[in-house]
């Protein structure tokens, strides 16, 4: 277990109470009159994530009140571990209306302990280290919450590493430790042995770095259990190559790896869980640089699934290298096929920072989905893979453009173009992320965000049970 979590509650523990908004003032006029003072001489007033201490007759703290949301969730326990002093003695939770799942609660807590604290001497690290510790009957609920949390705290961190420090060998290298933990095994393909391999894309667009591109590659499970093959945007970092960002548009894309990142923790999830499964997790891991052999607007490539393709953009690089790692993924005709991806400016504008876009063409698929992104309180939203669009990808000398013929409609164009590299009929979903959140909120700090992935593998728990 985490160290945010104490193996039982034991006689030691202080109680914390749990309360909605709307039934404070009846627990207030339950408690005894010594908290009933106290709450008033405080001014206490019942806003949802309020916390209020209640002394003992000896100076010290008895217990707390703590008000939950409404609907209650993973960020009311995120927001109460981060709210309680930290002491030797742990807290148990007094939750007689039933206000907070037990998975929630749990992993709510170990979500509040993360810290990238890399940079920074002094600060607290991983794993619920400096938070309060939670006392707790149910050391499965706890293991498997800490494990989920572990595989989000994986996701962040790389997506909070400087490229300085994570280029394409340093996210092999991560990955590799992932599959060291579980037994997996890992190979990658490398700089000019990618042409050899027939992964055109994604050398065309790394090769002005001087970092090699690779494609990451790992696999786990038994060879007859279902084919589950994940695969992530693995941009290292994003210059846009010779259609050259601007500074402000180039600050964050260090995140550019979002997609790899998620998949990367999922796939960790996956393996922790023990899912019945046979686990691909493949990652085209590049830098877009500037230099004299960067790939130009205008060029024409060849791809893996033998489509030329023409270069709208260089700055539209992703779908370039998802376009290799997705045909060598749909080859193997798996029972899912899932990708992420930093993609498109578009879909933050269609649907924000908080709002994957979700893309399939499999009606059941994204029901699923949808449903378990509700449940987990991580909702995606769909946008349509409209064929009437697919005309905007037209080019006059290639197979198809990088990037659509009018600016309207981006992430849509671009989920079209990543759809002619999956097989038809092959169950996938495409999901355009932001993976990274903006602003302070329980369990979720500023910075790297491992966007949908609760939600995913809810959608996967619930498809290949642990045999």
């Amino acid at each position: 277990m985490l160290a945010c979590f104490a193996p039982s509650a034991g006689a030691n523990a202080m109680p914390v109470r749990l309360v909605a908004t709307a039934g404070f003032a009846a627990w207030r006029d339950a408690a005894p009159k010594t908290a009933q003072a106290w709450l008033e001489a405080t001014g206490f007033r019942p806003k949802p994530h309020r916390l209020a201490l209640l002394p003992d007759g000896e100076g010290g703290i008895a217990g707390a009140v703590f008000v939950v949301e409404s609907s209650g969730g993973a960020a009311d326990a995120a927001a109460l571990a981060a709210a309680l002093p930290v002491g030797e003695r742990p807290w148990r939770i007094d939750d007689q209306e039933g206000l907070l799942g037990t998975f929630d609660l749990h992993y709510g807590w170990a979500l509040a302990g993360y810290r990238f604290d890399r940079y920074v001497k002094g600060e607290a690290g991983n794993g619920g280290n400096g938070t309060a510790r939670l006392a707790t009957d149910d050391p499965a609920t706890a293991e498997r919450a800490g494990q989920l949390a572990l595989s989000v705290f994986l996701a962040r961190n790389l997506v909070n590493t400087p490229a300085n420090d994570l280029g394409p060998a340093e996210l092999e290298a991560a990955i590799r430790e992932v599959a060291r933990e579980f037994g997996a095994t890992c190979t990658s393909i490398e700089g000019d042995d990618l042409l050899a391999a027939n992964y055109p894309m994604i050398h065309a667009v790394g090769r002005a770095s001087s970092r090699p591109p690779r494609l990451i590659d790992l696999s786990w499970g038994a060879a007859d259990a279902p084919r589950l093959t994940l695969v992530g945007k693995g941009v290292c970092f994003d210059s846009g190559g010779l259609d050259i960002k601007p500074a402000a548009g180039m600050r964050l894309m260090k995140k550019d790896m979002g997609g790899a990142a998620v998949m990367t923790g999922l796939a960790r999830m996956v393996m922790a869980a023990g899912l019945d499964v046979r686990l691909r997790l493949l990652v085209p891991a590049v830098e877009n640089s500037i230099g004299a052999s960067a790939f130009r607007p205008g060029d024409v490539f060849p791809t893996r699934k033998g489509l030329t393709v023409e270069v709208g953009n260089t700055d539209a690089e992703g779908r370039l290298i998802l376009a290799d790692a997705l045909a060598e993924a749909a080859s193997e005709q798996p029972a899912l096929l899932l990708d992420a991806a930093t993609l498109t400016g578009a879909a933050r504008v269609a649907v924000g920072t908080d709002l994957p876009a979700l893309f399939t063409p499999d009606e059941g698929l994204a029901a699923e989905l949808l449903q378990a992104g509700t449940d987990v309180a991580e909702p995606l939203w769909r946008l349509p893979l409209h064929p009437g669009y697919r005309d905007l990808l037209k080019s006059p000398v290639a197979d198809l453009s990088s990037t659509g013929s009018k600016p309207y409609a981006g992430a849509i164009t671009a989920a079209l173009f990543l759809e002619r590299f999956v097989e038809p009929g092959t169950p996938w979903a495409h999901l355009d992320i932001f993976a990274w959140n903006e602003d302070v909120r329980p369990g979720r700090s500023k910075g790297g965000d491992a966007t949908a992935l609760r939600a995913l593998f809810t959608l996967l728990e619930r498809r290949f049970p642990k045999a």
